[in-house]
């Protein structure tokens, strides 16, 4: 190369193709962390149901599966507790007609 005009020429052909590839490298780059991005947002729920519904139908061992009822209604009650009783256990239960059981 005799020139540097010549020179300028062969550079700059050189970083075009190289501009062009990276800006179609970047392009890709996007599209798959969007892809990505886009998929993870879709599977994480589905995967948390699945593993909550595998759970609440088999359980894992240890795990005291304690089940909860209820029996007749039979009349409205209060119970209180204080720290002035004389246990700390203790427990005043008070009817709805006034009468009082338990420690009160």
């Amino acid at each position: 190369m005799s020139s540097n005009s010549e020179w300028e020429e062969a550079r700059g052909s050189t970083r075009a193709r190289f501009g062009l590839a990276g800006s179609s490298l970047l392009r890709a780059t996007l599209l798959f962390g969007f892809a990505v991005v886009a998929l993870t947002l879709v599977l994480v729920p589905v995967a948390d149901n699945q593993v909550r519904s595998a759970l609440a139908h088999n359980g894992p061992l240890g795990v005291d599966r304690m089940t909860t009822g209820s029996v007749g209604r039979r009349g409205i009650y209060t119970i209180r507790r204080s720290v002035l009783q004389s246990s700390p256990d203790a427990i005043c239960v008070i009817g709805e007609n006034g009468s009082a059981s338990g420690d009160c």
